[in-house]
């Protein structure tokens, strides 16, 4: 498949709050600055005000995503939580060998 590893990090959230049945509390963590600056930074506040352009005038790369995460949010109170990437978080670990277990197996 032709993707990018932002696009797998953002389907993962997008995704993840989508089987949410009831609206909550969500923390998010992950080791992906791109998803997380987007939110704690006001990335995406000034991109939607810039009519998705960055400050350099150029267009928000994926555009369809962020609009999906936005809308998965909307009725959910989300936190965002920055873990280091390749450390000793269990959990991120976890989820890095499974994402290469899952790309060897759709290859």
């Amino acid at each position: 498949p032709n993707t990018t590893n932002n696009r797998m990090e953002m389907m993962a959230v997008i995704e993840g709050l989508r089987a949410l049945q009831k609206p909550c509390l969500v923390r998010v963590h992950s080791d992906s600055a791109y998803i997380i600056n987007a939110f704690t930074q006001g990335w995406i506040d000034n991109w939607i005000r810039r009519g998705w352009k960055k400050a350099d005038k150029k267009p928000v790369e994926n555009q369809d995503l962020w609009r999906d995460m936005m809308q998965a949010m909307d009725k959910h109170t989300v936190e965002w939580v920055k873990v280091k990437g390749h450390s000793d978080d269990v959990l991120n670990q976890r989820v890095d060998e499974q994402a290469v277990m899952e790309s060897k197996r759709i290859k």
